[in-house]
């Protein structure tokens, strides 16, 4: 398998998957054209897609599906509990392109998925575990706690892709963020914090994980750096050195690196 984040944070959600067989997106938070702009990078062009999952119905993860879908004639695949929500918001895909999934695993051409809800202030928000000839990764962001049963569906992955959203000082300190803002992205439902990730990726390394990029960060209430520093200092702290035990990358707007999990 190959993979790349494409985009990561609330400017829009985009990340390519490829297999020998197949080629898909996970959400597509984009425009059409930026989608068609970034996958061009990588050679890839939009009628090539065989399908883009969703994680929820949010802005940040849907913007560019309507209109990419409708253009390449994509499948779209979101779990069963959040096609309502998604159905409001797009209305150029037809009946046949919408294929809804529950948690048991299904497949798309020689890919294995499993998807495993998450606490999130969104009508059905779920994360991924994907597989093929043995190798797995896994997409879990968009959530406001983590739990050993949520972390249990992506032990073992060679490659995550974990939520780490904010510094808690730093958004409890941000006065441009209303007090009940601050108190939905904090609670349960909610999203990651720097210390939070740090604490579900210590559980991922000791059941097989090895690297993980820390995704979806906040603009406005994290830095590259400060995720980086936060997870690294917890982890080494715990006797993982960061390079030699464990790899940590963080993900940004900007297409990132390209993993290859062989």
């Amino acid at each position: 398998m190959r993979v790349v984040n494409l985009s990561s944070g609330s400017d829009g959600n985009l990340t390519y998957l490829e297999s020998q067989g197949s080629r898909i997106l996970i959400d597509a938070g984009l425009s059409c054209r930026g989608i068609e702009t970034r996958l061009s990078l990588l050679g890839v062009s939009g009628t090539q897609i065989d399908a883009i999952l969703i994680t929820h119905e949010h802005s940040d993860h849907i913007r560019g599906v309507d209109v990419f879908a409708s253009k390449f004639k994509t499948k779209i695949y979101a779990h069963r509990d959040g096609w309502d929500a998604l159905s409001r918001k797009l209305q150029r895909i037809s009946n046949t392109q919408k294929f809804p999934f529950t948690s048991a695993p299904f497949q798309i051409n020689d890919l294995t998925i499993t998807s495993f809800k998450v606490p999130h202030d969104s009508a059905c928000c779920v994360g991924f575990s994907i597989e093929s000839e043995n190798k797995r990764i896994s997409i879990c962001t968009d959530l406001g706690t983590i739990s050993d049963q949520i972390l249990s569906n992506i032990y073992g992955s060679q490659l995550v892709y974990l939520e780490a959203n904010h510094d808690i000082e730093m958004l409890k300190n941000n006065i441009n963020y209303s007090a009940s803002l601050k108190h939905r992205i904090l609670s349960s439902r909610g999203h990651l914090s720097n210390i939070a990730s740090a604490q579900a990726i210590e559980k991922l390394f000791k059941n097989g994980t090895k690297r993980v990029v820390l995704s979806h960060l906040s603009k406005e209430n994290n830095t590259p750096g400060l995720a980086y520093e936060t997870v690294k200092t917890i982890l080494e702290a715990r006797g993982i050195v960061i390079g030699e035990d464990f790899f940590v990358d963080v993900a940004s707007t900007l297409p990132g690196k390209i993993y290859k999990i062989t």
